[in-house]
């Protein structure tokens, strides 16, 4: 008998430990990471050949304590090297673990190697060679604290690559660990399997070579034991010679849908690299709009690991997918079982079902949770029940909010405007409409609420929004707003180009047009919260010298110029506004010399200037570092300097009206007065009815001189 170690993946190890002793073992002992069992020679090797679950057998050949590094050099010296493998073999040391003074895994491999080299030379006369790639044999070193386990790798290659899987779909699951969720899932060999996301095909490969009994090693043509001199040919051949002779024929119905053909049309070639090809049915479809292909009175389970994302974007796309899962399988799979393997456990949430059971595993260093549910059957004439919302609350005030704004949205003939500004504490987003697409807006949750709650949130948040406005997924638009330094707010989230017209109020009979983008940046062209703000400057602008500062996207130039004001001129130091800006006077017809987009410092603008204007407008950013920017800008700090550049460039009888976001905005009403300006607060009479909620949206004053 032999003492052997199986290595697999975290949270497979009770699961490896009954299958070995299934295969033969004795004597298991589970330890974090595999499993310590005990093998005659004919168990070895039908243990290398049967497991499904294993990464890995190792031989342990010594165990020692070392106190420095060349204790680690003495005691893998005195090893019997040339009694394991021969001096034309190629060798190669897997290090794992660091102490005191082997500071780093690459030194320790290191040193056994010089061991194992100078041990040949001293015994034979003559040095093996060092391989990374393809070595012969792999020699296996674990150090733990000051103790150190040298092992011979059985396996060579890691014993998830079982030799059919030529090409992969995006992160593909590994061999092993689809074994794993196939014996998890509770199914019989005999019962149908269905796929609904089977990529490439893993999964069902796995379970067809469960039921076909085909060992999962058969067609590995090379083995870590091949170069070991214990190795017994004539055995192992007897044992490959019984597998083959023993894989039987299954008539187990296998399916498999995705919805992309390449991928496919991969999973069809790994299918029959496997030699299950002719077993598994493989479909291109749609998982909203999966169906049964079984007859009514069949019934088997659904096994899959549907994607999850890591990226905000992703989200809706993911939700909806989750949820239209659900809805797909409650309606057409009733009397079947579900085993789904998930990176996010708050995805299949989105299910609207309860599991029965479920597990925990690691797929990497990503923490994963498999969970089976059965399928209720339901009378024919029972009616299907809609489940109620997670986040009822939230969906209630949502619902509320889309009656009174959606009337008077139309009422007002506006396409854009905000459905839900944080109304309830624990729900922090905003909600806005751009005519068939809503955005969604996290607010950055503090760091002391935990991470997995304030993401449990957001998935309810877009579940109840997709449900509520009946949205599809590429309808909603998520977004993270937290507080942007200097260049941030010009940086891109996405390179979409996904460009679209909105209308607004109309000015002198002619509807304002604005091309916005909910996808490519933080904002999307067109702040809102300013709506009643421009209509006003549109309103006081007819035969005006306008100018607008930090203009964004010139939204406010656009309301001016079909204002009739006599010439407008767009000030912002981002070149990709000013276009976005040209794009929007263009689209509204105010092209010709008159009209003058400036890209420059706002500040700097204002300093060095010296045309005059009968109205300005004004939005500086609440705070400003930008590298382009001469100084820090500090809003409520710098008001005053603003203000003294700005009566320079304002005609007698001109007007400013200046707004910004800072939240309790105070103006220094001696320092105005000193300046000879006066103000009046109008902040009030600029905000539109979706936005009244929120008094500190922003502020608004228009300036005069005295």
């Amino acid at each position: 008998m032999k003492t052997l170690f199986a290595s697999t993946s975290r949270g497979l190890e009770e699961l490896l430990k009954k299958e070995l002793e299934e295969i033969g073992a004795v004597n298991g002992k589970i330890v974090q990471g595999g499993v310590y069992f005990d093998a005659d020679e004919t168990t070895l090797y039908q243990s290398l050949l049967w497991s499904r679950l294993a990464s890995r057998i190792l031989l342990p050949i010594v165990e020692f304590d070392i106190y420095s590094d060349l204790d680690l050099y003495s005691c893998a010296f005195n090893v019997k090297w040339s009694d394991i493998f021969a001096v034309d073999n190629s060798f190669v040391i897997n290090f794992v673990g660091v102490n005191d003074f082997i500071r780093n895994s690459q030194y320790g491999a290191l040193k056994i190697k010089d061991a194992i080299v100078d041990h040949f030379s001293r015994t034979v006369n003559q040095r093996p060679n060092v391989a990374k790639q393809d070595p012969d044999i792999r020699i296996h070193a674990y150090l733990n604290k000051n103790h150190v386990t040298l092992s011979l790798d059985l396996s060579g290659d890691s014993l998830h690559q079982r030799g059919y899987r030529q090409q992969t779909g995006a992160a593909p699951l590994k061999e092993n660990l689809a074994s794993a969720i196939i014996m998890r899932s509770g199914w019989q060999v005999t019962e149908p399997l269905l796929d609904p996301m089977c990529g490439s095909g893993t999964l069902l490969i796995e379970a067809a070579m469960i039921a076909c009994k085909i060992p999962p090693g058969l067609q590995r043509k090379q083995w870590g034991f091949f170069a070991w001199k214990g190795f017994n040919p004539s055995l192992w051949n007897e044992l490959l010679f019984e597998a083959k002779h023993n894989v039987v024929k299954s008539d187990a119905p296998f399916i498999g849908y995705d919805n992309n053909v390449q991928v496919l049309e991969r999973a069809k070639q790994n299918a029959t690299q496997a030699g299950v090809g002719d077993l598994i049915t493989f479909k291109l479809q749609d998982v909203t709009q999966l169906t049964n292909p079984l007859p009514i009175e069949t019934s088997g389970i659904i096994i899959s690991n549907p994607p999850y994302g890591e990226r905000l974007e992703s989200e809706p796309a993911l939700i909806a997918l989750h949820t239209a899962l659900g809805q797909q399988i409650k309606h057409n799979f009733a009397g079947w079982r579900l085993s789904l393997f998930s990176g996010a456990p708050q995805l299949l949430d989105c299910l609207q079902m309860r599991a029965e059971r479920q597990f925990k595993a690691k797929n990497g260093p990503l923490d994963c949770v498999q969970k089976n549910y059965v399928i209720a059957k339901r009378d024919t004439n029972q009616q299907i029940v809609t489940p109620s919302l997670p986040a009822a609350d939230f969906a209630n005030r949502l619902r509320k909010n889309k009656q009174k704004y959606e009337k008077w949205a139309n009422q007002e003939q506006l396409e854009c405007y905000r459905l839900y500004d944080a109304d309830l504490p624990e729900y922090n987003v905003a909600i806005d409409r751009y005519k068939d697409k809503v955005v969604v807006q996290e607010y950055v949750a503090p760091k002391n609420i935990d991470p997995q709650k304030t993401r449990q949130r957001l998935f309810d948040i877009i579940n109840a929004t997709m449900s509520v406005l009946a949205l599809t997924a590429d309808q909603l638009i998520l977004k993270t707003r937290e507080k942007q330094k200097g260049k941030q707010q010009y940086q891109k989230l996405a390179q979409k180009q996904d460009y679209f017209l909105v209308h607004e109020y109309t000015i002198n009979q002619r509807k304002t047009q604005f091309w916005v983008n909910v996808t490519d940046y933080l904002d999307t062209g067109l702040f809102l919260d300013h709506r009643l703000a421009r209509k006003m400057i549109g309103e006081m602008s007819a035969g005006k010298d306008f100018l607008n500062l930090f203009a964004y996207t010139g939204s406010a130039t656009v309301y001016a110029g079909l204002g009739g004001a006599k010439s407008t001129t767009t000030v912002d130091m981002s070149r990709t506004y000013l276009e976005w800006a040209d794009r929007n006077l263009k689209q509204n017809g105010l092209t010709g010399n008159k009209h003058r987009l400036i890209q420059a410092d706002c500040l700097l603008y204002l300093a060095q200037s010296d045309v005059q204007f009968d109205l300005i407008f004004i939005d500086p950013p609440t705070f400003s570092n930008s590298k382009r920017m001469q100084d820090t800008f500090d809003v409520q700090r710098d008001h005053l300097k603003l203000m003294a550049d700005l009566k320079r460039l304002l005609r007698p009888n001109g007007v400013i009206v200046f707004s910004n976001n800072k939240r309790g905005f105070k103006m220094d009403d001696t320092g105005m007065h000193n300046l000879g300006l006066s103000y009046q607060d109008i902040t009030s009479k600029t905000l539109s009815l979706d936005f009244k909620r929120n008094k500190q949206i922003h502020c608004c004053f228009i300036i005069k001189h005295l």
